[in-house]
C-alpha cells in the first residue's frame, strides 16, 4: 500500500478484501513497475479467480505447515501517521475560495479530464453532503490534494470522466454513511479478529525507489471459527474496512507533494502492497460464510478504494492452487498479471519485498505481532 512524495509507499486498496483480489477496473492498482491501463475484462477475470481461491474453509487446518516508474524521491511515512477526517456534513466550498499555499499541481489544459473534473467536483460534494476521501478534504482551497484524489478516480476509470464522477459520488456517500476513519480506530472482539490483519512499513523493497513501503498482511490461518468471524457480516466488514483504512492512513496522503502522473503516463506512487497468507488453510471446502464475506469485501473495497494497491501476494498457496493462478495469468493482460504474485512458501516473500519482512517470510524482523500494527482488540 506509497504516500507522501518524500514519504510515499507503494497497502488495499485498493486490495479488495481479506479474501479477495480486486482487478484494475474495480480497484485499479498500478504497479511500481506496471502501468494502470488494464482492461475491465481482465479485472473481472482476476476478481473471479482470486475470489474462487478465497472460498475456502478456514476451520480445516493442514496437518503440516509448509517450510518456512515512480518519482525517485517518493518514500513512505510511518504507519501511525493518521489523516484528519473532514466533517461528515461538510459541503463544497465556493469556487472563489483562495487556494492555500502548498505543493502545486502541474497546469492542465482546459479540455484535460482532470481540469474538467476539478471544475465539477464541488457539485458532487454538495450532493453527497460530504467532502472527505482518504483523510483529504476536497476543496478549491486545497487544489493539490484535491486533484490528487480526483486523479486516482480518473486513472481508475481510464480517464472516463463520467465514470470517475459516478464512482467518486458513490464513494463520498458511502464514506459519510460508513465512516471508515472511525472504523480504523474502533476496538474489535479479540475472539473474532485477533491476529487476522496487520499493517507494516518495510524498507529496502527491491526495485522500489521508495525509502519505505506500506504492506498489509491478511492472515487467513488465524481465523479460529468461521461463524464467529464471518457470522456477523456487518461486524466483519467494519473490521476489514477499518484495516484497509488504516493502511491508507499509513500512506499519509495529506502530506503528499508529488503529483500523480496522468493515466497511461506512469505509475501512481501512492499505493501499497497486500499479502494474503494461506498457511495451514484448507482449500478443500467452500464455506458459504466466507464466500459471502469475500464477495461483499470485493464489492466495497473495489468500488471505494481505487488506486490504492500496487501488488498483491498470495503466499503459502499449495502448488496445485498455484497452477490455477498461473493459468489465470495466461488469459489476462501482462500488466494485470504482474500485480498478482503466487508463492508456495512464505519465506519466498523476502525475495519480493526485501529483508524488512518478518523472519517467517524470509526477512530479518520479528513476527507480525511484534513489529506490525494491527487493529485494536477488546
Amino acid at each position: 500500500m506509497a504516500a507522501k512524495p518524500e514519504d510515499v509507499s507503494t497497502a488495499p486498496t485498493e486490495g479488495a478484501g481479506l479474501f479477495s483480489g480486486a482487478g484494475p477496473e474495480k480497484q485499479p492498482e498500478p504497479n511500481p513497475v506496471a502501468d494502470s491501463a488494464d482492461k475491465k475484462d481482465d479485472g473481472d477475470a482476476v476478481d473471479s479467480a482470486t475470489a474462487a481461491v478465497a472460498d475456502l474453509s478456514v476451520n480445516e487446518k493442514k496437518e503440516e505447515a509448509k517450510p518456512t516508474e515512480v518519482s525517485p524521491e517518493v518514500t513512505a511515512p510511518a504507519p501511525e501517521a493518521a489523516p484528519v477526517a473532514a466533517s461528515s456534513d461538510a459541503k463544497a466550498e465556493p469556487s472563489t475560495v483562495t487556494p492555500t499555499q502548498g505543493p502545486i499541481w502541474p497546469e492542465t489544459a482546459p479540455d484535460h479530464p482532470l481540469t474538467k473534473f476539478y471544475d465539477a467536483f464541488e457539485a458532487l460534494t454538495t450532493e453527497a453532503q460530504h467532502n472527505e476521501v482518504y483523510g483529504i478534504e476536497l476543496s478549491k482551497s486545497k487544489p493539490f490534494h484535491t486533484k490528487l484524489i480526483l486523479q486516482k478516480f480518473l486513472r481508475a476509470n481510464q480517464n472516463d470522466l463520467d465514470k470517475a464522477k459516478s464512482q467518486l459520488l458513490d464513494t463520498l456517500k458511502w464514506r459519510k454513511e460508513f465512516d471508515p476513519i472511525k472504523a480504523a480506530r474502533e476496538t474489535f472482539p479479540k475472539n473474532k479478529f485477533d491476529g487476522l490483519g496487520y499493517v507494516l512499513d518495510v524498507e529496502g523493497v527491491p526495485e522500489s525507489p521508495n525509502k519505505k513501503d506500506i504492506v498489509t498482511f491478511n492472515i487467513y490461518g488465524a481465523v479460529k471459527d468461521n461463524k464467529a468471524t464471518f457470522g456477523d457480516l456487518d461486524g466483519f466488514l467494519r473490521w476489514r474496512v477499518g484495516l484497509m483504512e488504516k493502511s491508507v492512513q499509513a500512506l499519509n496522503l495529506p502530506a503528499a507533494t508529488t503529483p500523480i502522473p496522468n493515466f497511461g503516463e506512469g505509475p501512481d506512487p501512492y499505493q501499497g502492497f497486500q499479502i494474503h497468507d494461506y498457511l495451514q488453510v484448507s482449500f478443500l471446502r467452500r464455506d458459504p460464510l466466507v464466500k459471502t464475506a469475500t464477495n461483499k469485501t470485493i464489492e466495497i473495497l473495489g468500488r471505494h478504494y481505487p488506486e490504492t494497491l500496487s501488488r498483491k501476494f498470495f503466499v503459502n498457496v499449495p502448488v496445485v492452487m498455484g497452477w490455477l493462478f498461473n493459468a489465470m495469468k495466461l488469459v489476462v493482460a501482462k500488466e494485470t498479471s504482474k500485480k498478482f504474485v503466487v508463492l508456495s512458501y512464505g519465506n519466498q516473500l523476502a525475495a519480493e519485498l526485501g529483508k524488512g519482512v518478518p523472519k517467517s517470510y524470509g526477512g530479518e524482523r520479528g513476527e507480525l505481532a511484534e513489529c506490525a500494527e494491527g487493529m485494536k482488540m477488546e
